[in-house]
């Protein structure tokens, strides 16, 4: 074998008598797929062990089991979860720690107590480090009583995860949690050992909880614990809490896993989990100083990791033993696999688009824009019969398409693929100069390289599908996946005139925009352009029929584009009518009110119309026929891409 590319990602490691393959970490994610009622428990379902799995065979040293909370009647957060105190649960999670082992992974448990914010959605009692008044809540404070139930509560799941077949337990002691309220300075106002200005008396807590895990399960059992090295808000802690929380753990847990932020702090939930505007690994600078400070735990960094060699170097340089990933793995769970093996350029790299976590929290299963399998992995690990090889004709060259075409070819189909255009694509080219859009761009070349690697797949570019062109091919199956068009705002006077272009145009050629833009629409696609222009030094005013911005049904990425409105000064007009384009910029109304807005230039992103009938009008032109992606209703990718995978998947395997 050839030499590694990326030697320490993939160097084993020993720690706590425990064998590490390599470096490299699934985080905890908490897929909520759980069968169960509050009255019995809640146990993970085969398609939740299903997920898991799929991480380990992927290539992860660690996959990390989330949610798993510690106190049934104290500790959860919301719904659908696993307790440790559920003697009930111990089958189910011997299910899910061997599946995950028998792939020579370690499985851990991430342990948790919400503390204050338990019960929220339940109506039961919140405890916190002090009394406090929390989203019209009384906070109880925990009592000494309760703090050492607390304490025992942590080290009887340890025992339980343990007994369940897990290598090694995460305690969960940021974003928020129990654990962080006590080390928050602001929250955390007691005036006995646990709390005060004092740091020991603030990391007591979690250090003691350490070391009662650790007289329960002993040495051979790594502990580790996730902390945010800072909560990066006003109010929260900040690195050099964050540095002092790491030396009282020090010793005492076997790795220090050093994230940042808050769950329940909007303005910073983008930091937590960044969004695709922050930079690459953004959050490793507090591993980083964390790591200068501690002298015998191990320092798991994480938090927008997707590129190996920036990876290589953190463990190269030291700020870091280990890489954790969440949605990156979640994108692509051979991630590993393929960068170990040389495989690099066939990555799935991660959009931090967070369709992912806001489907698990819709949903209770994790759906990737780029990943049609993820939350499919039961289904998708089993075999279908042998297709019956058929001759496959797709209309138009899109997301839907393309994940349609690569599918079929997969499955042994013969697949012309027809896009109306030059290049395979469709409308999201127009953003492939975009920054924050990088990796979307490198997901189309990625498929874009499939299809033209494909012996099985003819593409015909500048080919539009008529019923004529259809009929004459012959195919056994169609699937029109022609997308839709911007809708053109004609009944708006003055849509026509030469300062008015749309937003496609706009991505394109943002010199034809001039200093002051005026954008008619607040759904994702005016947004993001927004933000893009803004990005170039354009003062951005947004105009919005409707009283609130429209996410598309992403409601975390909502939150990223927030974060970016405020930071760029973009200028939003909710429950504001446009009356006329006039030379000077737009004419409109609010609450009866005319207001003239001055701009150089109007881009209209006012929605997208189906090509409902262009589809309509082939469904005859094959003896099967299939419509999927914004032709049928304009969605998402993640809508797209899932369609096109299920449907391409059925073909030929149905009987017929």
């Amino acid at each position: 074998m050839s030499e590694l590319k990326y030697p320490k990602l993939f160097e084993p490691i020993s720690i706590a008598g425990t064998y590490f393959k390599n470096r490299l970490i699934a985080s905890a994610t908490g897929h909520l797929d759980v069968h169960g009622n509050m009255e019995t428990g809640y146990y993970h379902t085969a398609e939740t062990v299903a997920y898991y799995e799929r991480l380990a065979a992927g290539g992860a040293g660690v996959v990390t089991v989330g949610s798993c909370y510690v106190d049934k009647e104290h500790s959860d957060f919301g719904n659908y979860h696993v307790y440790m105190d559920d003697p009930f649960a111990l089958h189910g999670l011997y299910e899910l720690t061997s599946a995950i082992t028998r792939y020579g992974c370690v499985a851990s448990a991430e342990l948790i107590h919400a503390g204050l914010y338990a019960n929220r959605f339940k109506g039961g009692k919140g405890y916190g480090p002090v009394a406090m008044k929390v989203d019209g809540r009384n906070i109880v404070a925990i009592s000494e009583e309760m703090i050492h139930l607390t304490i025992r509560k942590f080290s009887d799941a340890a025992a339980f995860a343990k007994k369940a077949g897990f290598g090694m337990v995460t305690l969960h002691a940021g974003h928020g949690w129990l654990f962080s309220q006590f080390m928050n300075p602001m929250l955390n106002t007691r005036g006995d050992k646990w709390g005060g200005p004092s740091i020991e008396n603030r990391a007591r807590l979690t250090v003691e909880v350490c070391d009662a895990i650790r007289a329960e399960v002993g040495r051979n059992f790594p502990i580790e614990v996730r902390i945010s090295g800072s909560e990066c808000y006003e109010g929260g802690y900040g690195i050099e809490d964050g540095v002092a929380f790491a030396r009282q753990l020090d010793g005492h847990c076997d790795l220090i896993h050093v994230s940042a932020g808050s769950h329940e702090v909007d303005s910073v939930f983008t930091i937590t989990h960044p969004s695709m505007f922050l930079e690459e690994g953004c959050n490793g600078i507090f591993a980083a100083k964390i790591s200068e400070a501690v002298k015998k735990s191990k320092i798991v960094t994480v938090g927008g990791f997707s590129e190996p060699s920036l990876m290589e170097a953190y463990l190269e340089d030291g700020k870091a033993d280990f890489i954790a990933m969440a949605r990156q793995l979640i994108a692509d769970p051979d991630y590993p696999n393929k960068i170990r093996s040389g495989h690099e350029a066939e990555v799935n790299k991660c959009m931090r688009c967070l369709s992912c976590f806001s489907s698990v929290q819709n949903y209770g299963k994790f759906h990737c824009a780029i990943n049609p399998k993820a939350g499919r992995e039961y289904e998708s690990k089993f075999s279908l019969p042998p297709a019956a090889k058929k001759k496959v004709l797709i209309a138009g060259g899109g997301i839907g398409g393309m994940q349609a075409a690569i599918t079929c070819a997969e499955r042994g189909h013969s697949v012309i693929l027809c896009e109306k255009s030059d290049r395979l694509g469709g409308t999201l080219l127009c953003e492939e100069n975009v920054p924050f859009k990088r990796n979307l761009d490198r997901y189309i070349k990625g498929q874009r390289r499939k299809i033209e690697n494909s012996p099985s797949i003819e593409v015909r570019l500048s080919c539009p599908v008529t019923p004529e062109l259809a009929k004459g091919l012959r195919a056994d199956v169609l699937i029109a996946a022609l997308g839709a068009r911007p809708v053109v705002p004609t009944f708006l006077k003055g849509y026509d005139r030469e300062n008015v272009i749309g937003a496609e145009e706009a991505y394109i050629h943002p010199e034809k925009t001039g200093g002051r833009v005026i954008i008619l629409g607040g759904g994702l696609v005016g947004i993001e352009l927004g933000i893009y222009l803004s990005g170039l030094g354009k003062h951005v005013c947004v105009i919005e029929l409707l009283p609130q911005l429209n996410d598309g049904g992403n409601h975390l990425h909502a939150k990223a584009l927030k974060n970016e409105i405020q930071k760029h000064g973009i200028d939003i007009h909710l429950g504001t009518r446009a009356l006329e384009v006039n030379v000077t910029g737009v004419l409109a109304e609010k609450k009866g009110v005319q207001l003239q807005f001055d701009a150089d230039t109007v881009i209209y992103a006012v929605g997208q119309r189906p090509l409902q009938a262009e589809a309509a009008a082939l469904h005859d032109a094959a003896p099967e026929y299939y419509s999927l992606g914004d032709c049928v209703s304009p969605k998402n990718i993640t809508n797209a891409t899932s369609c096109a995978y299920t449907i391409a998947r059925a073909i030929g395997s149905l009987g017929f």
